[in-house]
């Protein structure tokens, strides 16, 4: 299948990759031309702007936008629009705010083109492991994009079959799933990254116990050296608290367990303010992930070893650099 990729960023890059490995053609631009070069090297065509890319894909054409939520996602897709025909696709697979999308999709839907918003999770190892997808669409369009979604989800592998599911599509097994109209896809990766902020924060405020359980403060006969990188290694055989964020968390503190090249300055990317936002339209009371945004906006004042644990794990799965302080 053919498609076009805007933006070849840490994802944009690797999906391309991914999808050219599985035999899929790719056009792709960038703002960056060495990016653009070097993925022309690997195998996509490039082009110097969204007018050439789009001369370049077949009709009915499907363009992937992977660029940072807001401004530049914004302007991008309105561009694109302008020089695309009806019938044709725009794919936002970035961590766009619900409400856009569909807002986009209403503009975009008098000039006859399609949206498509794709929740995607992977981060930096998806070119490896695949991503996991959440696609908002119309189900026709979803249908005809599929074979995009199979070549970049991770399919089964080597997670067990969830006994008693007898389900008769496969594909949420596989990594993705219509989640249901323009803008379902976002606003379920948006839930995806509040609980991952309350998932990390648990994390890291577990392991700050155990960090000071040594401190003076304490009685002698109850402080303990603990061994961080050991718990997490341990953690990850059998129990039940082991995650890919516990395999990240045990690789940080193998290479460093003081944690000192992070200063713990804890940046949001926004989804944990908008899944806050929908709580409280909603009236869900989300005490967890609430605080877990919360200390990453305290965590910019003060640092703690948590706070380190939390950039560490940020870097793992995503290379997110710390905000500058």
């Amino acid at each position: 299948m053919q498609l076009g990729i805007i933006g070849l960023g840490r994802m944009g890059g690797n999906i391309a990759r991914r999808l050219m490995g599985k035999g899929h053609e790719i056009v792709a631009y960038d703002q960056n031309t060495q990016a653009v070069d070097a993925l022309t090297r690997d195998g996509a065509s490039g082009a110097k702007s969204l007018t050439e890319l789009v001369a370049n894909l077949a009709k009915p054409r499907a363009v992937w936008v992977m660029l940072p939520a807001g401004e530049a996602t914004e302007t991008t897709i309105m561009a694109l629009a302008e020089v695309m025909d009806a019938d044709d696709v725009i794919i936002d697979g970035g961590n766009s705010f619900y409400k856009d999308d569909i807002r986009r999709a209403r503009t975009l839907r008098e000039q006859a083109i399609h949206y498509v918003d794709v929740g995607t999770s992977g981060g930096v190892w998806g070119l490896e492991r695949g991503y996991c997808m959440m696609v908002g669409a119309e189900r026709a369009i979803f249908e005809r994009l599929d074979a995009l979604f199979d070549s970049l989800a991770p399919g089964y592998g080597t997670i067990e079959r969830t006994q008693g599911r007898h389900a008769p599509d496969d594909r949420a097994e596989r990594g993705y799933i219509h989640a249901g109209p323009v803008g379902a896809g976002h606003f379920v990766k948006m839930v995806h990254n509040g609980i991952e902020y309350g998932l990390m924060q648990a994390y890291a405020e577990g392991f700050d116990i155990m960090k000071t359980k040594s401190s003076p403060a304490l009685p002698e006969e109850e402080r303990f050296e603990l061994d961080l990188a050991d718990i997490a290694e341990v953690w990850r055989r059998g129990s039940v608290v082991s995650s890919w964020l516990l395999d990240l968390t045990a690789q940080a503190l193998a290479g460093d367990d003081r944690l000192d090249n992070f200063t713990g300055a804890v940046a949001d990317s926004g989804e944990g303010r908008w899944t806050i936002d929908a709580a409280v339209e909603q009236g869900v009371p989300t005490p967890v992930l609430a605080n877990a945004l919360f200390s990453r906006f305290r965590s910019r004042q003060e640092n703690t070893y948590a706070d380190r644990l939390l950039s560490a794990m940020r870097f793992g799965f995503g290379g997110h650099v710390e905000p500058p302080k």
